[in-house]
């Protein structure tokens, strides 16, 4: 089986730099990643470093015993190998040895300053923390209010137009309902004028007189409003006049959103002058020709 110096030099890698990161790491995954740490460093900056690295931690002599440990990568030493371990699941370092330096332990005053410095860098911490949290919460507060008030805005719109269009179904619905009841008494008018005429005339035959001739039909009547199935409009706003041709069945509301759409103008209400008249939102819901808007009409856009 290839030796783990003998698998880099396989893989590609430069035999000094792969013998380097051998020894300093003593196994092929941890050479691996040794070398992609220092691959933007040239054989020399590395031989140099080990050198420097040497003289400040010589290694251990025969019959030396190791009295601590050194992290290579940062110079940093630990007195056991739980704290290099620590250190090392923090820092990522990987490059340790055995060095004959006693570290000596903390006195009574050391640690007190060591507890003081960790529990102000806590304390600091936390009140980083605690202001990032503040921040956080005014800026989800405000995401909050914002897509609330649009949310209550779009459900309004949405309440209002359902309003309109129930208020136009309800007048359709009774404007429908007055006409079949015009229908029907015309047809009962009609009936009777019928029964009147032929009782009138069943009596004269009996008689012998003549027989009543029923009253010449009057002219034919001009158009009227209800057979037109398009309006003519003429709008004046502060851009000038605008002519419309819309189908009567169109309410004010789809009337003022083509005006919005097509034109870039607000409706608040429409002013008739002859007769006059004013169509505010409560009208928006009618239709042009429930609102006698037909043939033709001229308004004013307010």
């Amino acid at each position: 089986m290839a030796s783990d110096l003998e698998q880099l030099i396989e893989m590609g890698f430069d035999k000094e730099r792969a013998q380097i990161a051998v020894t300093k790491t003593g196994g092929l995954q941890g050479a691996l990643q040794w070398l992609e740490d220092n691959q933007d460093k040239t054989l020399e900056e590395i031989q140099a470093q080990a050198q420097v690295q040497d003289e400040e931690n010589p290694a251990l002599q025969p019959g030396e015993q190791p009295r601590s440990l050194v992290c290579n990568d940062c110079g940093k030493k630990f007195r056991g190998q739980s704290q290099a371990e620590f250190h090392a699941s923090k820092s990522g370092h990987v490059d340790f040895a055995e060095s004959t330096e006693e570290i000596a332990p903390l006195t009574e005053e050391q640690k007190k300053e060591k507890l003081a410095e960790l529990r102000e860098k806590l304390a600091a911490k936390r009140a980083g923390t605690s202001e990032q949290d503040k921040i956080d919460k005014r800026r989800n507060e405000e995401i909050r209010r914002k897509s609330t008030k649009e949310t209550q805005d779009a459900k309004e719109d949405l309440e209002r137009k359902q309003q309109m269009k129930e208020a136009a179904k309800k007048k359709k619905e009774k404007q429908d309902e007055i006409e079949a009841k015009k229908r029907i008494k015309a047809k009962i008018e009609a009936d009777k004028e019928e029964r009147r005429l032929k009782a009138e005339q069943q009596r004269a035959e009996r008689a012998g007189v003549a027989v009543p001739q029923p009253a010449a039909q009057a002219p034919a009547p001009s158009k009227p409003a209800s057979a037109y199935t398009e309006s003519r409009l003429r709008f004046q706003s502060s851009k000038g006049n605008i002519m419309k041709t819309l189908p009567v069945d169109t309410t004010l509301f789809e009337v003022a959103a083509a005006l919005k759409e097509q034109d870039g103008i607000e409706v608040q209400s429409f002013l008739q002058n002859f007769p006059k008249k004013v169509f505010d939102a409560e009208f928006f819901g009618e239709t042009l020709k429930e609102l006698g808007l037909v043939p033709s009409a001229s308004l004013i856009i307010q």
